[in-house]
């Protein structure tokens, strides 16, 4: 789907379980043909985003499932990637057998969710009951997807941020939170913010696939703190490189 512009708007707003918010978030998937990195990146006004929404594994993909989310798709995709379906069949299949336990409070009609491979290939998946505005767009090599957003031009303004900067994929995927943000973000505001990019042996020690992964788990600017951890594991890596 390298190239293909898509954009889904979802003007529902979900019904919740008290005491209970949808992960409304902002994310992005991206692939570099270059390298063969793949990584996900995400931003939203809940405690620590990182450890329920972004997924991934090296020579199989990355996932991102947030808004009335249901974790176990992350390694639900994940593992029917491995089967070797395409990231359009794992959406399709993962909401197929999605049970629907909550339909009232936690509707799987607010799933949303986008699935990338190893190659860069990615589907797409945002539920008419994420709560609004919610929708997603996939571009060249990524896709960026939200719920409670300012609205539509968080999204297009993430992938084009992707598509336009140029370096290593953590600077890219970094770029395109930032310009979301920078086109109102998450309208809660922010808190969290974390970056997962796999390889095999992409990473800085030996037998190390994941090349990077970094959580800000509760910053009142936690992109400003990622880009700063970024930018850390980037001169890590050139001083290893250095050594080697």
């Amino acid at each position: 789907m390298a190239g293909a512009l898509l954009l889904l708007v979802a003007a529902a707003t979900a019904t919740t379980d008290q005491g209970a918010d949808p992960v409304a978030t902002f994310s992005i998937v991206g692939y570099d043909s270059a390298t063969g990195e793949v990584g996900v990146a995400v931003q939203s006004r809940v405690f620590s985003v990182g450890n329920g929404v972004i997924w991934g594994e090296a020579n199989v993909g990355v996932v991102a499932t947030q808004a009335i989310v249901d974790v176990s798709y992350g390694p639900q995709a994940l593992a029917l990637l491995k089967q070797g379906l395409s990231p359009a069949e794992v959406v399709q299949r993962i909401l197929q057998a999605d049970p629907d336990p909550r339909p009232d409070t936690w509707s799987r009609e607010g799933r949303q969710f986008s699935v990338m491979s190893a190659r860069g290939d990615v589907a797409t998946h945002t539920g008419a009951k994420a709560s609004a505005w919610a929708g997603h767009k996939i571009g060249r090599h990524c896709s960026a997807q939200g719920n409670i957003l300012a609205g539509p031009a968080v999204v297009e303004q993430m992938v084009r941020a992707f598509e336009q900067t140029t370096g290593h994929l953590s600077f890219r995927l970094l770029a395109a939170l930032e310009a979301g943000q920078a086109a109102g973000g998450d309208t809660r505001g922010m808190q969290s913010a974390a970056m997962l990019i796999v390889k095999e042996d992409g990473g800085v020690w030996l037998n190390n696939d994941v090349v990077l992964r970094l959580q800000v788990d509760d910053s009142p600017q936690p992109i400003q703190e990622l880009r700063r951890l970024v930018e850390k594991a980037a001169e890590q890596r050139d001083r290893i490189r250095q050594r080697r």
